[in-house]
């Protein structure tokens, strides 16, 4: 028998965050609500958005694109994700994208848990007002501190 509990949430009640790599993150089941089992956010993304080359050393993560595309370089490859696109990037796999649409939305998913405090770390409440300017320094200080995440170097595009 679970000893979780009943988690239903609502479209778009889940908790916002502004991530300081840029985006809005929202949280739809968090490690705690999964027992640890994932992290699941959507994020929503603007053109010209990049991740520096990095790696999770303890999860797998998966990207579901909703809507809009990105460019993901894995493992030194280079190849389009489209809107209805999945792609599965196992653990210790180096990988970066780059928003190539005016926008783009995606689910995100690391199994098992255990990135949370390291997104939490490097991001802010979403409220009224413009986003924050990323700030890749927090971001690496989030990586370091939390390491749930290897940045490898810079975005590679």
């Amino acid at each position: 028998m679970s000893t979780l509990e009943t988690t239903v949430r609502a479209r778009e009640s889940g908790e916002r965050r502004w991530f300081c790599g840029g985006g809005v993150h929202t949280w739809l089941a968090t490690e705690r609500e999964t027992g640890g089992a994932y992290l699941l956010f959507e994020d929503a993304l603007d053109a010209g958005k990049v991740t520096p080359l990095h790696q999770h050393p303890d999860a797998d993560e998966t990207f579901y694109m909703l809507e809009g595309e990105v460019r993901l370089h894995i493992a030194g490859a280079e190849q389009a994700l489209a809107a209805g696109g999945i792609a599965i990037i196992p653990r210790g796999v180096p990988h970066a994208f780059a928003v190539t649409t005016p926008t783009a939305r995606m689910l995100c998913l690391q199994t098992p848990g255990g990135g949370e405090a390291f997104y939490r770390s490097a991001s802010e409440p979403a409220g009224a007002g413009a986003p924050p300017m990323p700030d890749f320094g927090r971001v690496a200080a989030a990586a370091a501190a939390t390491g749930s995440i290897e940045i490898l170097g810079p975005p590679p595009f």
